[in-house]
This record gives structure tokens, C-alpha cells and sequence, in this order.
């Protein structure tokens, strides 16, 4: 009897000794992620569980692949299938058809598609993907031929880099009379308009798009540039063959060009506008009101995803999963080079910029009426919108393709499930202040789209 007393004796104390350990451990993972009940997702009643979603490789593209890769999108009660997509015409072309259920945009595609500029369609914006994340690459021979011109500080160019300082470039293409060629991803990009204000605030004409060729690759009537449309994983290549002079892209293909050595960045597109917003996710009209519930667990995932990726701890980890052929499938130390909080001008030259790429921080998921106005005072400015229109026409244009009634919804959600908190849900009627932070410090006022667009010295102002 001893003995069996003995052993189960040991037994209860081996196992209590065991117990205590995992409870130890368990109490110190808990201390050290700060979260001691982890929140718990509740799962909505989904019309369509089953989703596929398009967007092409660029870094903005991360909401959508850690939604997708950390069980964000799964938690929801979706099945997603993420499909990468040739262009961005592709994009818009398959979302239209009802091919994919929804997709990456670029910003101005879905306000183009309801104002009649290329292919219409009723389109909806739930959520913005990033804030920042472009710059503008010149070739390594037209960097030889400007850089003498670029003042220097401690050895290095001194940034922001004007348009002007393509000047010389530009007067020796003219008497060679050869046209000075610039990519840009869409006639309807934020690259498009960032491009065309970065030259124009130097005294730089980009041209204009004429009544018959509004959504054609060139835009560039009376213009001192030639501007042409290139798929962003094909920027670099097309430009170390000469076939482009410059482009504006977002990410990796800037690095890309700093990582071959051919090509040099002048400008990142926060210099241009500091923390303007970038890619878009966007639906039908049609799937929207069709399959409500949907759409916002879709909307919750990818501000779940935004909120991560904003952790700096994050983002070591967020470029190892971007550098995935299901992603971006680019080298991680060329998407580190963006990512982490750096960006690298020439080979050496890596200089920190913190807010190169937001995904959350400054309310970035939140799609603003203010923010969809400006990309059309761009559009009326540079020809792509022919009539004159009112100041109450933007406000009642944007608000059909900007739904942050939705995002709200989602937002709530979680904020009663304990992914978010109270401060990190805007107060707003959908309006950002008025701000100067452009790069010849004009005033933007959202509310007052007629006023901003008659400011500038080059564009249509009627």
C-alpha cells in the first residue's frame, strides 16, 4: 500500500509542479504582448463567404496579404482568394464584370469610373489601404546631368529635390528635339497627379488632356514632358532600356531601380503631399448593398491588418510575408529598404523616413470625402473633367463612391470586440482640416474645391 501511496503522491506533485510552470509561462507571453484577455472576433452572418480579391505587386498591397496570411480574413468567416493581376485596367476591368468580388485600387479609378472618365461604372470605396509609399525615379544619365545643380549638405543632395532641378535635362532634350518621356502608372494614378504637381510647382507644364483623348496614355497638350502609361513592375526595365527618361511608381520599384543601379529617386511622393492617401479598396455598388454583412467583415479584417502592420515590431515580419510569390515576390531587402522606416536615394544614400508607408496611424484606413475631392480638383485642373462644375457637385460625386458609414460600422464592431479603441476612431464629418503640407505650400480646403483649384498658376480653372 506504501508504495502506491508513495507513486501517486509523486505523481500529484510532479503534475502540480508542471501545472504551475504552464500557468507561469502562460501569465508572462500575456504580460509581455500587453494583452491579458485577447479579444475575440464575433463573427457576422455572411451573404457570401466566399471572396476573390484582385491587386497587383506593390508593398501597398500589404493590408490584403496579412489580412490574408495572419487568419484576419478567416476570423471574419471568409475563404479569400487573393489573385494578382496584370495591370490596373485589368483591375478595374474584372471588378466591373463581377470577376473578382473586389480590389487593390489606385485612388482616383473608382471617382473616375462615376464621373465619366473612361470606363463608368458604381463603384465604392470601404477603406483606404496606406497613406504615402511613391517617389519619383529619374534614369542614372539624366541623374548625371542634373545632380551638379542639386545644392549639397554634408556631401549629400539636398532634399526635397525640386522639379526645377530637371531643367537642364529638359533644355538639352529640347534642342535635340526629343521628347522627355515620364511613366506613370494611370492616366487616373495619384502618381499621374503627383507627377504633374511636383513639375508644375516648379514652373514645369505636364500638359493637358484634350476633349478627345481623356483617359488616353499621354495627356500632354502644350505640355514641356511626355507623359506615358507603364505597368509598375515593368518601370524598371523600361527604363534602364531608355524607352522612359523618369517615372513616378510606388514600391519596390523605386528601390528596385536604386538596388540595379539604374536609376536614382528625386522625390518621395510624402515630400510632394505629406501623408496623402495611396490605394484604395473598393466593390461594386451592386455587391455592397447585395452583401452588406460581407463587406464589412472584409472592412474589419483589413483594418485589423492596417493596425498591425503600423506596429513597428510588425514589420520585419510584414516584409518577409510581402516577399512571397503569392505577394509582391520581390527580394526583402529591397522591400526592407521602404519598409522599415528608410529609403535609399543612391546606393548609400539611405536616409530615415518613419512615414514612408502608413497603413493606420493618422485615421489612414478611413476613407475621407476631403481626400476623394482632391483627386478631382486634379482631374478638372488637368482636362480629364471638361464641364464646369459646382462646389456642391464634388460633395455629392465623392459621397457615391465614399462609404465611411461603412467603415464605421466595421470600426464599432471592433471596438466592442477589443481590437480598437476609442481614439483610434475619428470624430469627423468626413473632412480633414485644411491643410499647407504640399510641396509650394498651397492651401487645401476639401470643403472649398472651386477656391483650391482657381489658386494654381498652371491648369483649368473653369
Amino acid at each position: 500500500m506504501k508504495p502506491i501511496l508513495l507513486r501517486l503522491s509523486m505523481f500529484i506533485i510532479v503534475a502540480f509542479i508542471i501545472f504551475s510552470f504552464k500557468g507561469k509561462n502562460s501569465n508572462e507571453i500575456s504580460s509581455k504582448s500587453g494583452i491579458i484577455d485577447p479579444p475575440t472576433t464575433k463573427k457576422l452572418a455572411l451573404e457570401k463567404p466566399n471572396v476573390t480579391i484582385g491587386f497587383i505587386k506593390l508593398t501597398d498591397m500589404a493590408p490584403l496579404a496579412i489580412a490574408k496570411h495572419l487568419g484576419f480574413f478567416e476570423a471574419e468567416g471568409l475563404n479569400v482568394k487573393l489573385e494578382v493581376q496584370a495591370n490596373w485596367r485589368d483591375i478595374l476591368d474584372k471588378v466591373l464584370d463581377q470577376q473578382i468580388d473586389g480590389a487593390q485600387m489606385l485612388a482616383g479609378q473608382p471617382i473616375a469610373a462615376a464621373v465619366g472618365c473612361g470606363r463608368q461604372g458604381a463603384l465604392v470605396t470601404t477603406f483606404s489601404m496606406d497613406l504615402n509609399g511613391n517617389a519619383i525615379t529619374v534614369s542614372k544619365d539624366i541623374w548625371s546631368k542634373i545632380v551638379d545643380s542639386i545644392p549639397q549638405e554634408y556631401g549629400r543632395p539636398v532634399h526635397p529635390i525640386p522639379a526645377s532641378a530637371l531643367k537642364p535635362a529638359l533644355n538639352m532634350y529640347k534642342k535635340l528635339n526629343k521628347p522627355f518621356v515620364v511613366g506613370v502608372v494611370s492616366a487616373y494614378s495619384n502618381h499621374n497627379y503627383q507627377l504633374r504637381y511636383w513639375l508644375a510647382a516648379a514652373g514645369i507644364n505636364p500638359g493637358f488632356y484634350s476633349n478627345n483623348n481623356i483617359q488616353g496614355s499621354k495627356g500632354t497638350t502644350g505640355g514641356d514632358v511626355l507623359l506615358n502609361v507603364t505597368a509598375p513592375p515593368q518601370m524598371p526595365e523600361t527604363l534602364q532600356a531608355g524607352t522612359i527618361n523618369a517615372y513616378c511608381v510606388g514600391e519596390p520599384w523605386n528601390q528596385q531601380a536604386v538596388d540595379q543601379g539604374i536609376g536614382v529617386p528625386v522625390v518621395t511622393s510624402r515630400e510632394i503631399w505629406k501623408n496623402h492617401p495611396e490605394k484604395v479598396f473598393v466593390m461594386t455598388k451592386e455587391f455592397v448593398e447585395k452583401y452588406p454583412n460581407t463587406a464589412i467583415a472584409i472592412t474589419k479584417a483589413l483594418i485589423k491588418a492596417g493596425k498591425w502592420l503600423d506596429d513597428p515590431v510588425n514589420r520585419k515580419e510584414a516584409t518577409r510575408i510581402l516577399s512571397k510569390s503569392a505577394y509582391v515576390d520581390g527580394e526583402k531587402r529591397v522591400i526592407d529598404n521602404s519598409m522599415l522606416g528608410t529609403f535609399e536615394f543612391e546606393k548609400g544614400d539611405i536616409r530615415s523616413i518613419p512615414d514612408f508607408n502608413v497603413f493606420f496611424r493618422y485615421n489612414a484606413t478611413y476613407p475621407y470625402y476631403s481626400d476623394g475631392i482632391w483627386f478631382l480638383t486634379q482631374m478638372k485642373r488637368w482636362g480629364q473633367i471638361t464641364e464646369p462644375k459646382t462646389n456642391e457637385w464634388y460633395h455629392s460625386k465623392i459621397k457615391e463612391v465614399y462609404k465611411p458609414e461603412i467603415w464605421n460600422t466595421a470600426a464599432r464592431l471592433l471596438l466592442e470586440e477589443g481590437f480598437l479603441t476609442k481614439t483610434e476612431i475619428p470624430v469627423t464629418d468626413g473632412y480633414k482640416p485644411a491643410t499647407t503640407e504640399f510641396i509650394d505650400n498651397m492651401l487645401y480646403d476639401g470643403k472649398k474645391p472651386l477656391e483650391y483649384i482657381k489658386g494654381f498658376k498652371i491648369g483649368i480653372k473653369d
